[in-house]
């Protein structure tokens, strides 16, 4: 069996979002099978989060490294406090971005009823309460904490629509939810509170600005190569194709991946606005993975705001 795939064989379905579909969802979630769902960032593959077997499909499916943890999502900061350490800071943050595109890692909970493969053997957990309807809808169906990476091979460009999903997924997974792109495009981002400041783990669309101006904490980037978040090792990303960064112009082999007055093939943003590259970006690179050309090259993205992140998943797809 080759390697990332799973032993169960399906006739992957997809389903337009609604009543029906989420019904499906919760019923397939509920029989230990991960389901793919958007929220506001990627689309995530979502299976009960206490069902260790359940989520041993997740990595199955992706071909994911079990070192590395999985963000469990809830419907509420009560929900996640149940399976979590929460302090002051912690939760002026929640009251802020939640629900939304920020995953805080805390100390697990005494009780908490998650299963430990979902947390990598860690002492802690990535919580997030997304704000997409498809999302919160099958989190109301299931009554379940869901563990959800996003919906992709491991290693691959993140979905940001079904039909990404199904690129590296078809056969793997019974259900994908479509609910159209996704609005954010990248990632949340994720942060813990440790030492008296919020350590960044990985850049997203909340930004270094935005958490100080609400915590009052010094932000710091996380020193050292331990893997204690989701989306932490380096390869992450990668389309299976060499990637340039930085290019002012592109050769007629590579997949040119404009921004700016810098054109390409594909066009992150010609006006420069980083939210609208934010949500181009895997599509993007989706494209260039299609193309003919055996080489993609990415025009300078200003790495200020959410700049940041752009930049940090480009690092890693350059890998």
């Amino acid at each position: 069996m080759a390697e990332g795939q799973t032993s169960d064989a399906f006739a992957t379905e997809t389903r337009a979002f609604g009543a029906a579909a989420i019904a499906r969802a919760a019923e397939l979630v509920a029989a230990g099978q991960p389901v793919a769902v958007p929220t506001e960032t990627v689309y995530g593959l979502a299976a009960d989060a206490r069902d260790a077997r359940a989520v041993a499909r997740i990595y199955a499916a992706k071909g994911r490294p079990d070192f590395n943890p999985l963000i469990v999502h809830v419907p509420t900061l009560e929900a996640a406090e149940a399976l979590g350490v929460f302090g002051a800071a912690e939760r002026a943050l929640a009251g802020v971005f939640w629900p939304g595109p920020l995953t805080l890692v805390v100390p697990r909970a005494a009780d908490c009823p998650v299963a430990s493969i979902a947390t990598a053997g860690l002492d802690t957990i990535a919580l997030r309460v997304p704000g997409h309807r498809a999302m919160q809808a099958l989190l109301a169906a299931t009554g379940a904490p869901l563990a959800a990476p996003s919906a992709n091979a491991s290693g691959g460009v993140s979905p940001t629509r079904a039909a990404h999903v199904l690129a590296t997924l078809d056969g793997r997974i019974a259900l994908v939810v479509d609910d159209g792109p996704t609005p954010a495009g990248v990632e949340s981002t994720i942060a813990r509170v440790k030492d008296g400041a919020i350590e960044i783990l990985r850049p997203g669309p909340v930004t270094a600005d935005m958490l100080s101006g609400i915590s009052g904490l010094p932000v710091v980037s996380m020193t050292g190569s331990e893997v204690v978040a989701p989306g932490m090792l380096a390869s992450h990303y990668a389309p299976g194709k060499p990637v340039r960064l930085g290019a002012a112009e592109f050769a007629d082999d590579e997949y040119g991946i404009g921004f700016g007055a810098v054109r390409g093939d594909y066009d992150l943003s010609a006006s420069a606005d980083l939210t609208e590259a934010a949500a181009r970006l895997f599509d993007a690179l989706h494209a260039g993975a299609a193309s003919t050309k055996p080489r993609i090259a990415v025009a300078a993205i200003p790495s200020e705001g959410l700049g940041a992140a752009i930049n940090d998943r480009l690092m890693r797809a350059a890998v």
